[in-house]
Parts: structure tokens; sequence; C-alpha cells
């Protein structure tokens, strides 16, 4: 699921070499996408996330004070920025955790995720002092918050997609196909069913989908205003609860992977 795919990874269909004009609009996706690697390091992951901010203000965002405008927002940006998500392969994975395989290669890759969203909301909090030191400081906030989101979000998307790697139920189809199911089994804290009607041919989310993945989007949108709490104490807090939060998806995503694909009822 990135834009140059290599061979361990799962990436869209055909790579391409955007021109300048495209270029612009790639750019945020690649941030992210960077910010989803397990082995960053606090400082590269400030500096990345710190990146994403400026891109989101260089876009000329102006309507993310209004709660339902900033939370389509998010929902358009990770639907830009799913599809250039690196998912890696089984054999990749072990290679990556020395040998690990099921329940315990799975435990770690949670653990590992579960540190990165930490290591976002640490860094947002400390983006956010060095803000509030510039006026207007709040009007960086709502800038912040999506950028945090959609980092958040993306994180926990790549850990779905990996552990259905995992556990033996590699998600399937075009770039943008995998893109919609992750994000779909990432509103509803579940595995994606094999058998579910239109599994992995999709190529949009349906509206009762759409309405799932903006509630739960709401909900991680709103854990997200602890990283505004005063100096570094948010960043504490954001670290904590995203950690958490991170921990009880990935405990809902493996027991639904161990259990027999059902089918499922969908609508659009």
């Amino acid at each position: 699921m990135t834009s140059s795919p290599a061979a361990d990874e799962r990436g869209p269909d055909e790579p391409t070499t955007p021109d300048a004009g495209d270029q612009q609009g790639e750019r945020l996706p690649a941030t992210i996408a960077a910010l989803t690697d397990e082995d960053l390091e606090p400082a590269q992951r400030r500096k990345l996330l710190g990146r994403v901010v400026a891109e989101v203000r260089a876009r000329g965002v102006t309507d993310l004070f209004k709660p339902k405008a900033a939370l389509r927002w998010v929902a358009d940006a990770l639907n830009d920025v799913a599809p250039h998500i690196p998912i890696r392969s089984l054999e990749t994975l072990r290679r990556h955790h020395d040998g690990l395989e099921g329940d315990a290669l799975a435990e770690r890759l949670v653990r590992n995720a579960a540190r990165a969203t930490a290591s976002v909301g640490a860094a947002s909090g400390g983006v956010a002092a060095i803000e509030w030191v510039a006026t207007p400081s709040l009007l960086s906030a709502p800038v912040l918050l999506a950028a945090e989101t959609v980092a958040v979000v993306a994180i926990e998307v790549k850990l779905i997609g990996e552990l259905h790697e995992v556990y033996g139920r590699p998600v399937t189809g075009t770039g943008s196909q995998r893109a919609v199911a992750l994000l779909q089994a990432w509103s509803q804290r579940r595995g994606i069913s094999p058998l579910a009607p239109g599994a992995g041919m999709a190529a949009v989310l349906g509206t009762a989908a759409r309405n799932e993945l903006r509630d739960r989007l709401l909900r991680r949108f709103g854990r997200n205003l602890t990283t505004l709490g005063p100096l570094l104490t948010g960043a504490a807090v954001a670290g904590w609860l995203n950690r958490r939060a991170t921990q009880a998806l990935g405990q809902h995503i493996r027991e639904d992977l161990r259990t027999p694909a059902q089918p499922q009822i969908t609508s659009g």
C-alpha cells in the first residue's frame, strides 16, 4: 500500500511518477505513511508530525474550527492516505521480528503500534507546547488535532493490515479496495471477512460505512483534545490514551481473526 511498492510490501497496482502538480498532493500521504514506521525515533516522529501540520496549513484548510468540517477533512485525508500505508508481508514481518510468528508476532505488532501512537500523542504535545509560544496560538489547535488524528488512525490501519497477514487472512484487491476494507475494519473494530458481500470489491465506502467511520473518528478526535493540555501534561495524557486505545483495538482485531470467517450483511 505504498506509492513505491517493494517486493515485501503490498502497494498500489501501478506505481506512477507524478508531475510537479501531483507532487504537492502526494506530499501529505507520503509523510503520514512515513509516520507509521514503528522504528522511528521520537525526534523523527515529532519532525514528521510538524511537517504534517505545515502541509495541512499549506493546503489552505480554513474550516477545521467547525467540528463537522474537521471530521469530513480527516475522513477525506484518510481516504487519500490509506492506499499509501505500507503493509508488510508475513515473510517481512517474521524477518523484521526475529522469526516470531502467530500470537507472539501479533503481540509484538500490537505493542509496537501502541508505542507508535503513544509517541504521536507525545509528539503532538511537544508541537503544541512550541506553538503556544507564538500568537495566535489557538489558531493552530484544529490543524494539530486533525494531523494527530490522521497519523494515529494510519498507524492503527497498518496494524490491522499486518495482523491479517499474521493470521493468514491477507487483505487482497487493488490499493484502493484494500484501503476501503481496512478503514471499514478500523471503524468496526473487527477483521475483514472474505465471505462478506462485496469483500475486496468495493472501491468506496457505502453510506452506512461512512457514518460508522465518522462516528469512530469523532471519538478519536475528541480523545486527542487531551494533547492541548497545559505544557507537556497534554503530551503525557495523550500518549497514554493513544497507547491504551491502540492496544484495545489490536486485541479486538486479534480475537476476531482467530475465529472462522462468517458472512456479514453490509449496507451501502
